[in-house]
């Protein structure tokens, strides 16, 4: 009898672990993680607010949330798709960005999604285009945004100055803006990704965008005198004292409070400017096309294109999906582009309440002969580390950088890296 009562209660045990053992696999296999770069105020604020509107509609298929400041992200979301257990949804970039993690077999087709959704037409064209790998979608592309010269109207008007239309106009309006005792251009690189802002303008005033891009797909040469020529210019914005001292000790919204203060007149930024510019000076907040240098080469401009893909190695594909579709539905493009102004990639979203700056960012971009997305999206992530870092050994001494120098070791790794990829 105590034999009999000994084997059944092993039984009873084994049963019970074993319900246990797939209750903690079901519940694993429900649970949705999510990794997320948006680490600024008013971006996390929507993601984190996006999330809980999934999780109170959906309790059965919960969304882990996970946080990562925006530039630690960029270099630990290659740890982050081989971890296991590995993310399933993360944020990331279009252009090269996102090509390299399909090149590598990272990211997840995403093909029978928009299938299923309808995407194919309910996305522009040319976002569809900007998702497609091969005969694929990998990306689901929700929001992008315009690169501009922003600037303090009431100050430029204060010194009798309109937004510079040429490369002339710049120099000589950073000229009497020095005359004034205001910096002309405020800038943070303790980050360089905002100093390839001025590569990239630069380089596609002066020799066009067509070089450009084809320089980001290591097509061309980085001792080509046409960079040169990039260089040469970015100096002259120096000699004239264009740009706040000492840049590297502030990060880009630090950088900001100059203009916020209006000790600085205007800023290189990304239309996400707007989420750091107090409310009470956010009328005073204008933009124009960065200056024509060259008017005989076509104007470029870069709107990066923000979104989210799907790893390859995700452990809940169908609630990784459904998470995606909730994503790129056009109630929660609509709730972005209400709330953080962002552009929607949707045709399908009520552009009717934007501000006039939002009408005036979409006539920027659709007024442009070429969309680029930033340097750091348009190259490989290895050219792009090297790019920056030249930049930023460049910006710390500009009268006196062996530009040369820069360019040739640019050059052997453009070299190297082409080489690698071809080999791969």
């Amino acid at each position: 009898m105590k034999k009999l009562l000994n084997r059944r209660f092993l039984i009873l045990a084994a049963v019970l672990i074993a319900v246990v053992v797939v209750a903690g696999v079901s519940a694993q296999d429900s649970l949705i993680r999510y990794a997320s770069y948006n680490s600024d105020e008013g971006p996390r604020g929507q993601d984190e607010a996006m999330v809980a509107r999934w999780n109170e509609a959906n309790p059965d298929q919960p969304v882990e949330h996970s946080t990562t400041d925006h530039e630690a992200f960029k270099q630990a979301i290659r740890t982050y798709l081989v971890a296991d257990p590995a993310p399933d949804v993360l944020t990331w970039f279009a252009g090269n960005r996102m090509a390299f993690f399909v090149d590598r077999g990272l990211a997840s087709d995403l093909s029978p999604l928009y299938e299923r959704e309808g995407w194919y037409d309910s996305y522009a064209p040319g976002f569809v285009a900007l998702a497609t790998a091969g005969e694929g979608q990998y990306f689901v592309p929700t929001s992008y945004y315009w690169w501009a010269m922003y600037f303090r109207k009431s100050i430029m008007e204060a010194n009798g100055l309109t937004a510079p239309a040429t490369w002339d106009e710049l120099l000589a309006t950073c000229d009497t803006l020095n005359a004034a005792g205001i910096i002309p251009i405020t800038i943070g690189t303790r980050a360089p990704w905002t100093a390839a802002a001025w590569f990239d303008f630069l380089n596609m005033r002066i020799n066009g965008p067509e070089f450009h891009i084809n320089l980001m797909l290591l097509k061309e040469s980085y001792t080509d005198e046409r960079v040169v020529a990039v260089f040469d210019h970015w100096r002259q914005l120096y000699e004239h004292n264009c740009f706040i001292p000492d840049s590297a000790a502030y990060e880009w919204q630090e950088a900001l409070d100059f203009m916020n203060r209006g000790e600085a007149a205007m800023y290189l930024m990304g239309d996400f400017i707007r989420d750091s510019v107090p409310d009470e000076i956010e009328s005073d907040l204008d933009f124009e096309m960065f200056p024509v240098i060259n008017p005989d080469m076509p104007i470029g401009i870069d709107a990066p294109t923000d979104g989210f893909f799907m790893s390859a190695a995700s452990g809940n594909v169908e609630g990784a999906y459904d998470f995606l579709a909730f994503i790129g539905s056009a109630e929660e493009q609509q709730f972005a582009a209400d709330n953080l102004g962002r552009l929607p990639t949707r045709l399908d979203v009520d552009t009717s309440g934007f501000t006039e700056a939002q009408q005036k960012g979409i006539g920027l971009v659709q007024s442009a002969d070429y969309v680029a997305q930033f340097y750091d999206r348009d190259t490989t992530p290895a050219m792009a580390e090297a790019g920056l870092n030249a930049f930023a050994e460049f910006i710390s001494d500009p009268m006196n950088a062996d530009v040369m120098g820069l360019l040739e070791s640019l050059e052997a790794d453009r070299v190297r890296i082409a080489a690698e990829q071809a080999g791969e």
